[in-house]
């Protein structure tokens, strides 16, 4: 049996992601013509001719744009295994991290992560951004180093993921509202006014689908996209908001708490971060951070 060249691997990899002979031969520091011979190597190899003449540009193939992300995984997994182990001096790193999160995370998580980072690593920074999408693409390019989020069929498959904790809906009411008072029935909670929580616009959820189950339907009188502002106008209102609750713990001060009367899946927040960065000491080290100080908050 014929053993393949690995290397092909490689030129594949930055051909696919350059979309061009040009710009790919200068990133692996080749001729032109040896990228040519390479090129030519691989769609002999593949059976594809990969990138095809459009304009006057190249374009890839249906088979060069299936196999762009596990070939960019295999090339970044291979990069990292060969990479020699590095003693961390978290005293003498000097980073930023970027760090991609759903309204209520930093709030809830952040103090203490802060904290331990400026005792253990001075130089190290946290940049926090807010999770307006599901999109993975600020993760695969390298612009984002960690996200959290449920792990769902259309997350990217190439990126790894660690459960961090397990969370559940609850209903949120200011202090004085009249479901404040009394036994909570799933009639009393679908017969209020309710803010929805949306990042897509969506009027329906799984709570939706519960109440459905009981014959029930909830009025949504708006449409709102975070928790945060859900909360605020619960707090100013009669309006329900329906959150999270490990997620805004802290954004629910002095309102009212209340375990929803009809049945919801919990789910699992994980943190996904790219292959890239999967032996990388520093990034190592602040993911075990990040699991530990959210395992304590679980207990």
């Amino acid at each position: 049996m014929t053993i393949p060249d690995l290397n092909l691997l490689i030129t594949l990899d930055a051909v696919l992601a350059e979309g061009s002979v040009a710009r790919a031969a200068k990133r692996l520091h080749l001729s032109p013509s040896a990228m040519s011979r390479a090129l030519a190597r691989l769609r002999e190899t593949t059976g594809d001719p990969l990138l095809v003449r459009s304009g006057r540009g190249l374009v890839p193939t249906p088979r060069a744009l299936a196999l762009r992300e596990r070939v960019s995984h295999l090339v970044d997994e291979a990069q990292a295994m060969l990479r020699p182990t590095q003693v961390l001096d978290l005293r003498q790193l000097a980073r930023t991290f970027t760090l991609r999160t759903s309204e209520g995370f930093v709030e809830g998580f952040g103090p203490q992560l802060i904290a331990r980072v400026e005792a253990a690593a001075p130089g190290v920074r946290l940049c926090f951004l807010q999770k307006p999408d599901k999109d993975s693409k600020a993760l695969r390019e390298g612009i984002v180093d960690l996200e959290t989020g449920v792990i769902e069929p259309t997350t990217a498959p190439e990126l790894y993921g660690q459960a961090l904790f397990r969370d559940h809906y609850i209903g949120v009411v200011r202090a004085g509202h009249p479901l404040a008072r009394g036994k909570m029935s799933a009639a009393r909670y679908a017969g209020g006014r309710h803010v929805m929580v949306s990042r897509t616009g969506a009027d329906k959820g799984v709570i939706d689908d519960a109440l459905q189950a009981q014959g029930l339907a909830r009025k949504v009188v708006t449409i709102v996209g975070g928790f945060s502002t859900a909360l605020g106008l619960a707090r100013g209102s009669d309006l329900i908001a329906s959150v999270p609750e490990r997620h805004t713990q802290n954004l629910r001060q002095g309102l009212h708490s209340f375990a929803l009367p009809v049945p919801t899946e919990p789910f699992t927040v994980s943190l996904l971060w790219h292959p890239r960065y999967a032996a990388d000491p520093a990034h190592r080290w602040l993911r075990g951070l990040i699991v530990e100080i959210c395992a304590q908050r679980e207990e």
